[in-house]
């Protein structure tokens, strides 16, 4: 394995917390692929922050395992601990909270690990991703090595990048594009007098064409042009995660939503060499669910009981195979047997 690839791999293995927020003591196992279905305030966002926080704190100078209260023992506060995969299953990071919203302080044991600086370089490279189609619209700055922004705000500035230095993947990205949207024939980036970069697709008529600016295209082409934009980008982040991938993309398109996030995680099953990227992905879509039905190991369930909430793996579950038995995923998750619904 080389260096890249250690960096590139998928890096968490497990998160455990302990007081933090409605997540009082619950522990998850993450896969390569996860997808959390759940309540409201069940913990699904609380994960992500948590991930997310692992990236800020990693960042900062590591404080040394023993030093006064941050010692291998019990922490006062608050706290995650997260476990990786290999070559980096040595290493444990122990996140200690000032509050239930608040961890600003990272231990990592054993303390001078030699693998830690390439382990960070991986951490650093974790995105997280609520896309919103009003930015996504927007014409964007063009940037030199741009990459997607959290709400999908410099989508045109990205993929006219992609088009100018990485001819390869956007020619692959184009067309699947076109076949998802088959309305359309050409992506056409337009440069405005102040520089920015407006995004636009021409789309076919017995006139030969006519150009639909980005803000004009669906709530559901921009979230496909930016998940596409994820998929086929050839430096993709190291883990992603992604809130509510369902958000507006119609039901029959979902198969697609979750063929272009496998393309991220199981690369070498369409065909490319580089590292696999981690995916940590919500929802509230049934339909979805059902579409993981083969894969019950990629399905997390986020329970919430009062105030305290906790994940359970559906590949975990002793009725598993009575469960499969049953039917559709998605109607028994709707119907609450599956669990992960408000409470009633």
């Amino acid at each position: 394995m080389s260096a890249v690839t250690c960096i590139l791999f998928p890096v968490i293995a497990s998160v455990a917390f302990r007081n933090f927020k409605a997540l009082r003591s619950a522990h998850l196992r993450l896969a390569p692929f996860n997808l959390i279905i759940g309540p409201n305030g069940s913990g699904k966002t609380s994960l992500i922050e948590a991930v997310l926080r692992l990236r800020t704190l990693a960042k900062l100078p590591v404080v040394p395992a023993g030093s006064g209260e941050t010692g291998t023992g019990p922490m006062v506060g608050p706290e995650i601990v997260i476990q990786f995969h290999p070559p980096h299953d040595g290493l444990t990071a122990r996140m200690s909270c000032v509050s239930e919203a608040v961890c600003d302080l990272l231990v990592v044991t054993p303390a001078g690990a030699p693998g830690w600086p390439l382990l960070q370089a991986g951490i650093a490279r974790i995105r997280s991703y609520l896309l919103d189609h009003h930015a996504m619209a927007a014409p964007a700055v063009r940037a030199e090595g741009a990459e997607l922004a959290g709400d999908g705000g410099n989508l045109a500035a990205v993929l006219a990048h992609l088009q100018a230095v990485a001819p390869v993947e956007f020619a692959a990205l184009s067309a699947e594009a076109l076949r998802l949207l088959p309305e359309f024939t050409r992506f056409d980036f337009l440069t405005l007098p102040d520089g920015r970069i407006e995004l636009g697709l021409h789309l076919a008529t017995e006139n030969g064409g006519h150009r639909v600016a980005a803000e004009n295209l669906s709530q559901g082409a921009l979230y496909l042009l930016a998940m596409l934009t994820l998929a086929f980008h050839p430096a993709p982040p190291s883990v992603v995660c992604i809130e509510e991938i369902d958000r507006g993309v119609h039901p029959r398109l979902l198969r697609e939503v979750r063929d272009l996030l496998y393309r991220l995680s199981y690369p070498a099953s369409f065909g490319m060499a580089r590292a696999p990227v981690q995916v940590i992905a919500t929802t509230h879509s049934p339909y979805l669910l059902d579409l993981l039905r083969e894969h019950p190991e990629e399905i997390v369930i986020s329970h919430k009981h009062g105030l305290e909430a906790h994940f359970e793996r559906l590949a975990d579950r002793a009725d598993l195979p009575e469960l499969m038995r049953e039917g559709s995923l998605g109607d028994m998750w709707y119907s609450g047997i599956l669990g992960g619904v408000p409470d009633e």
